[in-house]
């Protein structure tokens, strides 16, 4: 009860301007600001009340008369609904129905939440046969939003990947939005523009685990107030772009450890961009933040996931895209862990070798 009431009490600073604003709090206000403005939420999921790793605490329980009290329900007289149901074990059947509902419901925010990414792959079929391809063989839009926590953490082989690969491959004519936020303001962003554009594609976000209370991880009120959602990110501090050399492109959380690890290092001539979205990808937008290092000589995809997942073999002709639209005699490279049958290792001594190796190899003199 402390923690979550500590929970309130920052948040009520957040919003007061007083702290800077968390992963929680951006994307609770990006739901009570679309309830504010007429649109229905819906989220649904195994821990959705709560939130997996404890972020959200969108249902407050009390531990005296057990009474249930939900603040987005509360906002105004009259408001639009705010649904949130902690949902059977049963990913297939539920992911089905939320499919349904959100083709039915265009004007709501519809989000079903995995309680890891990994197990969405028990919904496998619904993800094939309806959300990915539902456009294309019958003309129906859907906007449904799913949340797949998703990062190399060391918990092991079903707690670490969403099988972003997977999505990626069935990515094709503007199907589907494949988006990896890393900051609070980018999650405030991304969740109004899925509700407030007039377009309605499936949403998969690959959210984020250890980055909910990374210290790092803080966006401001006018961030929220005055941005919109960026598909890719720029360098975040005041290089000289004549010095820069090398460009890194990556996206999650392993951006924040590349950006610590520079640091450490000291370097200037390596430059951290964070691509947001990965499908459509951006490469217009690439092209742009990449045109302002006139001595680019080398640009390298760095992930976190082995080599045969992840982003790299189904994104990396657009990287050469890019390169050949900036006509200049750039090399593509890649870091990522070695080409692995499962997704992580079950030891976490044997996971921060590896992750410290593609941190090293990334930024090598």
């Amino acid at each position: 009860q402390r923690q979550v009431a500590k929970i309130y009490k920052d948040r009520m600073q957040m919003i007061e301007g007083e702290i800077l604003i968390d992963w929680g709090c951006a994307e609770a206000l990006a739901y009570a600001t679309l309830i504010n403005s007429g649109h229905p939420v819906r989220l649904t999921g195994q821990d959705v009340g709560r939130g997996t790793f404890s972020h959200r605490h969108a249902v407050l329980h009390s531990q005296k008369d057990g009474a249930v009290y939900v603040p987005l329900q509360n906002i105004a007289e009259g408001q639009p609904v705010f649904d949130i149901y902690d949902s059977l074990l049963s990913e297939m059947a539920v992911l089905g129905f939320e499919y349904g509902y959100a083709s039915t419901s265009p004007k709501s925010l519809v989000i079903w939440e995995a309680q890891f990414g990994d197990f969405a792959n028990n919904a496998q079929v619904v993800i094939d046969q309806f959300i990915t391809s539902g456009e294309h063989k019958w003309s129906r839009l859907c906007g449904l939003t799913m949340f797949l926590p998703h990062g190399y953490e060391g918990q092991g082989p079903e707690h670490s990947s969403a099988r972003l690969e997977r999505f990626l491959q069935l990515s094709a004519e503007h199907n589907i939005q494949v988006c990896l936020p890393t900051t609070p303001a980018q999650v405030f962003h991304m969740l109004r523009r899925q509700i407030i554009r007039p377009l309605r594609k499936p949403l998969i976000v690959m959210t984020a685990k250890s980055l909910l209370r990374h210290k790092h991880v803080i966006s401001s009120l006018e961030e929220l107030a005055d941005g919109t959602f960026q598909t890719i990110l720029p360098e975040v501090e005041a290089l000289n772009p004549e010095k820069v050399k090398r460009v890194i492109l990556c996206s999650g959380k392993i951006y924040y450890e590349l950006l610590n690890q520079r640091q450490e290092d000291g370097r200037d001539d390596v430059a951290i961009l964070r691509v947001e979205q990965i499908y459509p990808f951006p490469e217009d937008d690439l092209a742009e933040a990449l045109s302002a290092y006139p001595n680019l000589n080398e640009l390298t995809w760095v992930q976190e996931e082995p080599l045969n997942q992840g982003v790299w073999y189904n994104c990396n002709h657009h990287m050469r895209n890019v390169i050949d639209v900036l006509k200049n005699d750039v090399e593509l490279t890649k870091v990522a862990r070695e080409a692995s049958a499962s997704p992580a290792v079950g030891h976490m001594s044997l996971h921060q070798q590896q992750q410290q190796k593609v941190i090293t190899d990334a930024l090598r003199s």
